[in-house]
């Protein structure tokens, strides 16, 4: 997926209010970039981080830029939660994510649930439809490992639900995370920030939804999903583990 161009870079002065970013461009310029990503961006948002933003011309924005790209531990981080949808149905149509080829119809955000959408329902005669379900990762607190959510995600909880549900009724459901990072090499559910959303992948993954994450190439002209990540289901991952051991504590 090619991002917008030309990209700018500069420096994070401030992520408020969710939904704005202060930057000072490398030029100098100081603006405000709308910042697409409703989550706490734990790890992304400290100011002085490198920064990748695009603009817009589009005479509605009420503001030109976006801030898509953050430099972090030497790498790239992805930010912009729109593009997870896109970057999959891409992959989707070139038949780079093994496990979910061979459906020749993919639609977009068709009801089902609890009053909810889901992001892909996968279709092909012969086969149980499969109801797909796409998750933005880029948190990483320690190491190399990558994970989600990093704040308490009550609707991912949600979905994780309406695919048990679809998965009883017959149907194939899947959970992809998709990891917007550079430096990561597994993925693991972030127990310590949302216990309920944990509890219900393990429970998913057990009641038969399956289980992918897939991490991105990127650079600043553009972002591919590239290769499957490990899953690590077990309570206490590495990341936890080192954490434990730097704070001296067996409690967190």
């Amino acid at each position: 997926m090619l991002l917008p161009q030309p990209m700018a870079h500069g420096r994070l002065v401030s992520r408020y209010k969710r939904f704005f970013a202060d930057v000072v461009l490398d030029d100098g310029m100081a603006l405000t970039a709308h910042c697409p990503n409703p989550g706490a961006m734990l790890g992304l948002n400290t100011p002085g981080l490198g920064v990748w933003v695009s603009r817009s011309d589009a005479p509605k924005r009420k503001l030109a830029w976006t801030l898509e790209l953050v430099e972090d531990g030497g790498g790239l981080a992805g930010v912009n939660t729109m593009n997870p949808n896109k970057l999959v149905a891409e992959a989707l149509a070139a038949g780079t994510i093994a496990e979910l080829a061979g459906y020749d119809v993919h639609r977009r955000e068709v009801k089902f649930g609890e009053a909810s959408r889901v992001d892909f329902l996968l279709e092909h005669p012969g086969r149980a439809s499969c109801y797909l379900e796409v998750k933005n990762c880029h948190l990483r607190r320690g190491g190399t490992l990558a994970e989600f959510p990093d704040c308490v995600a009550a609707r991912s909880t949600k979905h994780l639900r309406e695919l048990t549900a679809m998965v009883a009724s017959g149907f194939r459901a899947v959970a992809l995370i998709v990891v917007q990072r550079t430096d990561c090499d597994a993925f693991s559910a972030c127990a310590d920030l949302d216990p309920a959303f944990a509890a219900g992948l393990e429970a998913a993954a057990d009641a038969g939804v399956e289980v992918l994450v897939y991490r991105c190439a990127m650079t600043p002209d553009a972002v591919t999903i590239e290769s499957r990540l490990p899953w690590l289901r077990n309570s206490v991952t590495p990341a936890v583990a080192q954490r434990r051991a730097g704070a001296g504590r067996a409690d967190l």
